[in-house]
């Protein structure tokens, strides 16, 4: 038998968009639940570095640096296809207000942290324009948020608790939630939204499965769908064409399954890009697993016929889809030396074990390039290592271009002519598997500017909103640069609340 409560606003998802929405329903006086699946708050937010792509607002203003919304808007027109212009300029106009307005709270501050962006366009800001929370320790924030905050990735896989201090997307769901929360806001975890409920066409509410049963939550000034999409789920994801595999995304293990973007389409909501992804390459992991890896320093990444396919400096999400390009790039094979006593010249969220990778055949070792080779039953792969040891000389990588962007080389510090082209020279060397992975789907359901649900024809589903990875993204294909989900997230999910209140 189904219970009932009766809030203003529900917020399905507890990710940084959802808690950004949640925190300024609440700070406007709306009252608000946060519905998660899980026991744990903050979604795939919580593993990642917290990065917000948000241009043109104060945290940039303040330290002289050379951004602005209109640099951004150039950036955008000269990257996205066939945009939606008006979600577009209300993505621009939003971004500065929520920023200003977020850090008028005590409790959340932001800093600048250099890190470029991902494509070469005009308009693009040298050092990026991206922005994070700055650290808090965990002792700081009420123990309510400290018993649900989901610890980092490395160690929520571990079964093991977080840090004393937070950082990145740590430091932006903490910040968020204990706003949230000191503002009387409702954290409902353990509680899968399974449907959207109507009064004649409009949207009321949600129904959730809990251990106890099924639940019925009340939204009398509106919904807003703010989780993860359905990364999670292999069955949905080969049903929609999406690349990879649910084994291999980096969302919370048994969570984004993709139902309420599937309830806003059975009550009408119109739905895009549901064959699309945040996607990186994974180092796949002894459990079948894979994890999100960027800042390669050195090494080639081959295909099963041992030869190089792209610039392995390549931001996450280009390289990803140059992997998902061509079968026999999945898996791959990241061949690197002993410069780095063993370890993987590169940033993997977590690494492992190395005896575990080893006894698993996710690395193998050997003391030649020629027995690495034999034990790949890869023949090219010695004369793909010549070749790019001689690009590594000349500074010039004729293949691919490695080195040639200012994302090659923020991760790099070689010393010869080209220090993103570091030679696989020092015994014994080593291959790590490599599967396609991501951070979570991109498609879901299609929105306007105000972050309201549409049907197919473009007419309005009353009193429903969308953001985070439950909406179509507004990037599209594109992934324009570090926090491009989480600050569209964010931007959207202050938009619906505008709406709402009718701001």
């Amino acid at each position: 038998m189904s219970s009932e409560q009766v809030f203003d606003v529900i917020v399905v998802g507890s990710g940084g968009g959802a808690l950004a929405a949640a925190h300024l329903a609440t700070k406007h006086g709306l009252s608000t639940a946060v519905v998660e699946r899980t026991d744990k708050v903050g979604g795939t937010s919580a593993y990642s570095g917290g990065a917000c792509w948000l241009p043109g607002t104060q945290v940039q203003a303040r330290l002289g640096i050379a951004d602005s919304t209109e640099s951004a808007r150039t950036y955008l027109g000269a990257l996205l296809d066939d945009p939606d212009t008006a979600k577009v300029e209300a993505f621009l106009a939003e971004a500065p207000r929520l920023v200003a307005e977020l850090e008028e709270d005590e409790l959340i501050e932001f800093e600048f942290t250099p890190f470029p962006e991902y494509y070469d366009r005009p308009g693009r800001v040298s050092g990026g324009r991206s922005i994070q929370p700055s650290n808090i320790l965990r002792t700081d924030l009420p123990e309510q948020v400290d018993a649900l905050l989901r610890p980092p990735v490395e160690r929520d896989r571990q079964g093991q608790g977080g840090r004393r201090t937070l950082s990145g997307g740590q430091a932006l769901i903490g910040r968020l939630l204990a706003a949230f929360v000191r503002d009387g806001g409702t954290v409902l975890t353990g509680h899968t939204m399974t449907e959207l409920t109507l009064d004649g066409d409009r949207v009321s509410g949600v129904v959730a499965q809990t251990e106890a049963g099924p639940v019925t939550l009340t939204a009398t000034r509106g919904v807003i769908l703010a989780s993860g999409g359905y990364e999670g789920s292999q069955e949905r994801r080969e049903a929609r064409g999406v690349a990879g595999s649910a084994a291999w995304t980096m969302a919370p293990r048994g969570t984004n399954q993709g139902e309420p973007i599937d309830a806003a389409a059975a009550i009408g909501a119109a739905t895009g890009l549901l064959d699309e992804g945040w996607f990186c390459p994974g180092l796949a992991q002894p459990d079948g697993s894979g994890t999100f890896t960027l800042g390669f320093r050195s090494g080639v990444m081959l295909d099963a016929d041992g030869q190089r396919y792209a610039n392995e400096c390549l931001p996450y999400d280009r390289f990803g889809r140059e992997m998902a390009a061509d079968p026999k790039r999945i898996p791959s094979w990241f061949v690197f030396d002993n410069a780095e006593g063993g370890n993987l010249p590169a940033i993997a969220m977590p690494e492992g074990d190395h005896e575990a990778h080893f006894a698993a055949g996710t690395w193998i070792t050997a003391d030649t390039l020629e027995e690495l080779a034999e034990k790949l039953e890869m023949p090219s792969l010695p004369a793909s290592v010549k070749r790019f040891n001689e690009f590594c000389e000349t500074g010039v990588d004729e293949d691919f271009g490695r080195g040639a962007d200012e994302y090659d080389t923020f991760f790099s510090f070689g010393t010869g002519a080209n220090k993103a082209l570091n030679p696989v020279a020092v015994a014994p060397f080593y291959a790590a598997r490599f599967v396609l992975s991501d951070l979570g789907t991109k498609g879901g359901v299609v929105t306007d500017a105000a972050a309201r649900a549409l049907r197919p024809d473009g007419s309005v589903v009353e009193g429903l909103y969308a953001t985070s990875n439950a909406t179509a993204s507004l990037f599209g294909a594109y992934y324009p640069g570090p926090g491009a989900p989480l600050g569209s997230a964010m931007v959207f999910g202050s938009l619906a609340v505008r709406d709402i209140l009718g701001s």
